[in-house]
């Protein structure tokens, strides 16, 4: 399937987890050097959004709201950046906990943080295949057709999908879609 959001064309396909959506690619995506000093193995990525990525020994040990401020709001992003920290578990299994700009502060989990943590892993020697463990408790599966130079191809997130609710708007005939 098929969807365009701002102009952009996104595909979508049922999994058996859910849900999948391929995620941006292009020129403007994909890895990039760390611009700044971090305190651990790190990768940096933008996905329409920048990311970065810290590989820890525990995603539980870290504290989050005291280490990611600070490297969310760093000179060196002057629009800033969401900080994931990741904890590998073993090949194409991990942890990973979420600070994300805007909200400022933790999420259950942050797709495109999701999604250039297991572009990097694998740039880093990981398999092309991960499950990562958010904080909101249900996995997700990132799997990268191809990466080269750090620019990735066909990367796709799939995870559950729930619906939270419905909700019917009242449009007057005269302001409706008419045909």
């Amino acid at each position: 399937m098929e969807a365009v959001s701002n102009g952009e064309r996104i595909l979508l396909k049922r999994t058996n987890a859910g849900a999948a959506i391929r995620m941006p690619e292009g020129e403007s995506c994909g890895l990039r050097p760390v611009p700044m000093a971090v305190p651990a193995p790190a990768g940096f990525g933008w996905i329409g959004n920048p990311q970065l990525i810290l590989r820890v020994p525990s995603v539980a040990a870290v504290d989050l709201a005291t280490l990611a401020p600070p490297l969310r709001h760093h000179v060196a992003l002057p629009g800033g950046t969401n900080v994931s920290v990741v904890e590998v578990l073993a090949p194409g299994e991990a942890r990973i906990r979420s600070w994300e700009r805007g909200v400022e502060g933790e999420t259950l989990c942050c797709g495109t943080g999701c999604a250039v943590a297991a572009a990097w892993l694998a740039s880093e020697g990981g398999p092309s295949e991960w499950t990562l463990h958010p904080a909101g408790g249900e996995a997700v599966t990132l799997s990268i057709g191809a990466l080269e130079g750090g620019a990735w191809r066909d990367l796709w997130l799939s995870g559950p999908v729930h619906l939270l609710g419905t909700r019917h708007l009242d449009v007057p005939p005269s302001q409706g879609i008419h045909s």
